[in-house]
Order: C-alpha cells, then structure tokens, then sequence
C-alpha cells in the first residue's frame, strides 16, 4: 500500500497544528469542493460548506483512524455527509413549476424496463424447459401461493413428492438461469 499523506497531516492536525492544517487544506480543498459542489449545485452554497467541513475537520481530526480508512477518503465523508446535510435542510419548494422537478417519478426507467423484461424473457424460457406439471407447481407454491400439500392434492402425488418437484425444479430453473 502506498503512503497516505493525508493522514499525516490530520495526525499533526489533531494536535492542532496550524501549519499542517494549511498544508492539508491545499492538498485537499480541491477535490472537497468539488464533492460538495456536484452535490449542492449552488458554487456559492458549496463555498461555505467547504468552509464549514473544514471547520469540522480541525474539531475532529483526532477522530481520524488511519487503520481504518485512508485520509482523503476520511475527508470525503465528512464533505459528502455534510453536503446532503445542508441539501436536506433547503426548505421544500412550494409553487409551480419549481416544485415538480423535485417529485420522485416512482415508475422505474427504461434501462431498468428493459433489463427486467429481458430477465422476464429469460425466466419463460426456462420454465418452458422444465416438464409442464413441474412447472405449474413451481408457479402454483411461488407465484399463487398454493402450499406443499395443496399442490400435491392438486397434482394427485404424495407430499414428498411434491417437495422433490418443486426443490429439484427450482434447481433446474437456476441452471437454466445461471447458464
């Protein structure tokens, strides 16, 4: 692993070491700003965030554990967590237009439409691949809820029976679905 310099100079600005405080903020005030701006879109707002994370940082640097994660990626956190902070304090908009581009749209997207009916695709053509009783009980005990022995008095087979069907089934659709 290579040396982290990051969590040197938190280390020395734990002891509340002006001068390394100064260094880090120029290693690191960049790539912070940035995390905070892609998250506030407001270059103002982001300015005193950064401000305020590094505030944060000189009061919390002696929490820093370097065995637990990198420095810059410690940093990162703080900036992050505190960016959605103030992002989730913004008072809700309240009229027209303004307020319709913060409502969620809860039908899922075209990439994931199209993933799922391939998916969907996918799962027919195996179950077509499975014996046709087999296949109704697999839909009847997951799909329509049909308990074991509902299933077997259904199909006129013993309980195990049933069982059997439906366990070496669904290792047949996993196959099928893992090839």
């Amino acid at each position: 692993m290579t040396a982290d310099p990051v969590s040197g100079l938190l280390a020395q600005v734990a002891a509340h070491d002006r001068g390394a405080f100064r260094s880090l903020y120029a290693a690191t005030s960049a790539k912070l700003f940035g995390v905070v701006l892609r998250i506030l879109k407001d270059r103002s707002e982001a300015e005193d965030a950064l401000q305020e994370v590094f505030t944060r940082v000189w009061l919390k640097a002696q929490g820093f554990d370097p065995a637990r994660a990198r420095g810059m990626t410690w940093l990162i956190a703080i900036a992050r967590n505190h960016a959605i902070d103030r992002l989730r304090a913004r008072p809700a908009p309240t009229d027209g237009d303004d307020a319709l581009a913060f409502v969620a749209d809860p039908a899922p997207g075209v990439e994931k439409r199209l993933v799922a009916k391939g998916e969907s695709r996918r799962l027919a053509d195996c179950f077509d691949k499975l014996e046709p009783a087999r296949s109704a009980a697999i839909r009847g005990a997951y799909l329509d809820g049909y308990s074991y022995q509902d299933l077997a008095a259904r199909h006129e087979v013993p309980l195990n029976t049933m069982r059997s069907w439906l366990r070496r089934g669904l290792l047949k659709l996993k196959e099928c679905l893992d090839a």
